[in-house]
Formats: C-alpha cells, structure tokens, sequence
C-alpha cells in the first residue's frame, strides 16, 4: 500500500517541479499566451448620452399676435394657431365676471404686447369686456 502511494505522488511532484521551472525529460514545453483586455482591443464608441453639462437646444420663439380689438374666441383662436396655448382670460373692467360665452367679449389689451417674441409655454393674457360696454 506505500508503494501505490509514492506512485500517486511522482506525477504530483514533476507537475510542480515543472510549474517552478524545473526541467523533465519528457516534459512538453510551455505556450505563452497574452490576452490584451477588452478595453485595448475594443474600437472607442461615442456616448449616446450628451454629458449633463451640455445644454438642450434653445426653444423656438414664438411672435405674439396682435389681437386687441378682435372677438375674444378669435382672439384665442390666432393664439393657439400661432402655437402658443397658455392663455388667461379676465375681465377689462375690474368687475371680475368669467367670460362664458367668449364670443360675447372683445379684447382691449394684452400681454405680453403684439410682435414680443416668447416661448411656446409663455403665459398670454387678453384682457376682454362684454361687446358694447
């Protein structure tokens, strides 16, 4: 039963002695391989993502209408043609009456004032007072 042992460990030692550098005869000689990192053999790619610094693209400007003088539904209905849909509404003679029926108002004032350039998302007032005051 030592003899099996011994036997077992022979190829045990000549593996090792041959990982360290030692020679055997019938030893096969060893292969280098170098394996570059993905990183150095990867083509570089673009972010699709723009950098948190980068700034989105300005907004195109919008000129506000002139709609003073005009039906307060056509008033609003050139607004919102002209793209911009933030639109308020109150009465011009300070009595604070909602406008229901919009074609019954006519618009004195506005703001911001004909030919200002705004966003799309700027807030556009039209002061109105009931067609005939």
């Amino acid at each position: 039963m030592r003899s099996l042992t011994i036997i077992a460990a022979l190829p045990a030692a000549a593996l090792a002695l041959t990982a360290c550098g030692g020679t055997t005869d019938n030893a096969a000689p060893t292969k280098t391989v170098t394996v570059a990192p993905p990183s150095a053999t990867a083509p570089a790619s673009t972010p699709t993502v723009p950098p948190s610094s980068a700034k989105p693209p300005a907004a195109k400007k919008i000129r506000v209408p002139n709609v003073v003088g005009k039906n307060h539904q056509a008033a609003q209905d050139l607004m919102q043609a002209a793209g911009l849909w933030m639109l308020r509404e109150e009465d011009a003679t300070g009595q604070g009456r909602m406008l229901i029926l919009d074609r019954n108002w006519q618009v004195v004032r506005q703001t911001p004032k004909a030919g200002t350039s705004v966003a799309p998302e700027a807030t556009i007032t039209l002061y109105s007072k009931k067609i005939g005051e």
